[in-house]
């Protein structure tokens, strides 16, 4: 089998190593993985990977080298486990890798959990994978590419609903064009479209997150001191930039009621900010907000809920996103080197084949 392997410490070096494809033991499956999205969510993951335990949950056994985790696509090569069948197809949190071998607990019609030993204590929601039967189904592109980060998106408009929007009467995302701010606008226009929605993004992004219609007002980083600070607002920074974070402190000072951090797209400036006027930043941990909500409406409702909005923001992104094709493993790690590095732009969805 073939996988990706990162450099912990220096996450642009990257190398495929090759290794023997895994026996099964009793009531194990083998995935063969068949396709994955590549998102700057994706570089989250290894930016966070200490962490937050990402690198735990696919190791290499080197602890100087990683294997980013990917949402995607599989199919069951072959199987010790009675309930499961050899060619079903599943949906989850793979490996960048050709195979993988997981321990199916719980499984479900609708699916299992891998119960790894070494996966235990590791968040529910990334260890849980979806069975789609053996055929292909639709929009399975736009499923791997938005439905991770849109949960996500989902989460945080459901916390700041419930806290009355902490007052504010406006939403500021930073990366207004990265997926997940994308998906947190919508719901945000969706369920609470009081809230105006500001969005802030380069000037080379600017046309696209205008396109995307999803924003009340769209704002270059370099035109923030210009903007009217006496609406209070909450912000919801997915860049992980410590200086731009300062800045939207310092803009809006204690109208800012609420200041949450969400991920890290700007990796090489994702240092953090001493002193910043108003509300101290508050991390926002997805996997904790679901479990939470899970419990308090149940799993069925909760992603009847999530999947209602989904539906929604998938029929409007045709307009703005166009699904690129990415295959072979040179392919796949030069892929892997223009994302790390913020090349890709945001109209372009990579699908990433392993053959």
């Amino acid at each position: 089998m073939q996988s990706l392997w990162v450099k912990k410490e220096d996450l642009a070096q990257a190398e495929w190593h090759d290794s023997d494809t895994p026996a099964l033991g009793e009531g194990q499956i083998l995935l063969g993985i068949e396709k994955y999205a590549l998102t700057a969510n994706n570089i989250t993951y290894a930016a966070a990977g200490e962490a937050f335990g990402y690198w735990n949950f696919f190791p290499t056994g080197d602890a100087e080298w990683g294997i980013v985790p990917v949402w995607g696509f599989a199919r069951v090569l072959a199987s010790a486990n009675a309930d499961i069948a050899v060619g079903e197809r599943v949906y989850g949190y793979l490996p960048m890798a050709s195979h993988l071998l997981v321990t199916p607990t719980n499984v479900q019609d609708g699916g299992f959990v891998d119960g790894a030993e070494h996966r235990q204590g590791l968040a529910i929601i990334y260890n849980q994978y979806h069975r789609l039967g053996s055929n292909q189904g639709t929009h399975e592109a736009e499923r791997a590419l938005f439905q991770p980060l849109f949960t996500t998106s989902f989460l945080i408009e459901h916390f700041m609903r419930s806290n009355e929007w902490f007052g504010a009467e406006a939403l500021l995302t930073t990366s207004a064009s990265s997926k997940t701010a994308l998906g947190l606008a919508m719901v945000a226009k969706n369920l609470s479209p009081a809230i105006k929605r500001i969005g802030l993004t380069s000037e080379g992004n600017k046309a696209f997150v205008e396109t995307s219609g999803l924003y009340d007002e769209v704002i270059v980083y370099d035109d923030l001191k210009q903007v009217d600070a006496g609406q209070p607002i909450v912000s919801v920074d997915f860049a992980g930039n410590g200086r731009l974070l300062s800045d939207i402190h310092a803009q809006w000072g204690d109208g800012l009621k609420h200041s949450a951090l969400v991920g890290a797209t700007h990796v090489e400036e994702r240092g953090g900010a001493d002193d910043m006027q108003g509300p101290k930043p508050e991390l926002f941990f997805a996997p904790t907000a679901a479990e939470t909500l899970m419990k308090e409406i149940g799993p069925a409702a909760f992603r009847a809920q999530v999947d209602e909005q989904f539906a929604a923001f998938v029929k409007g992104a045709s307009a703005y996103l166009t699904i690129e094709d990415v295959a072979g493993a040179d392919a796949l790690q030069t892929a892997y080197i223009s994302m790390l590095s913020n090349a890709v732009a945001p109209s372009r969805g990579l699908m990433c084949h392993m053959d």
